[in-house]
């Protein structure tokens, strides 16, 4: 099995707020990330997908394509977005990056896996900060 990896770049805001608590509840849980002014990140998707390699190209999966279909699907809606407000796909829902990754994967999945005859996505990984990340394997 081999691993394929395409990391993408791309800036967002977002607040961490449940609207069933209290301002003081939000603040107490979240801190400073429930700021009712939104904060930002300067995030890092890293995805990652596993397949035989073909042997025709040796490829598992044509990069461009890869790289293509990331970027029309994922870094086009968030890119300096607020996911709270302005991202359809995260509309209604908390935006955590545990959430985040599972949407991402939820619209990539499918995309990838139709291009790898011999493979399919393995991984989702979103960095927050660069102390904080997250890892969705679909799970």
């Amino acid at each position: 099995m081999v691993y394929v990896v395409r990391k993408e770049h791309f800036n967002a805001a977002h607040r961490l707020y449940n609207p069933n608590w209290t301002e003081e509840k939000n603040r107490e849980v979240f801190g400073p990330c429930a700021n009712v002014n939104w904060h930002g990140h300067n995030f890092e998707l890293i995805v990652t997908v596993k397949g035989i390699p073909n042997p025709d190209t040796g490829f598992v999966i044509d990069m461009k394509v890869m790289s293509q279909i990331i970027k029309d699907e994922i870094i086009e809606r968030v890119d300096h977005k607020n996911l709270n407000l302005d991202v359809d796909f995260m509309q209604g829902k908390m935006a955590s990056c545990e959430i985040f990754a599972m949407e991402i994967w939820k619209i990539l999945a499918p995309k990838l896996d139709a291009v790898i005859p011999d493979g399919k996505l393995h991984c989702i990984e979103l960095i927050e900060t660069p102390k904080n990340s997250v890892k969705y394997y679909g799970e």
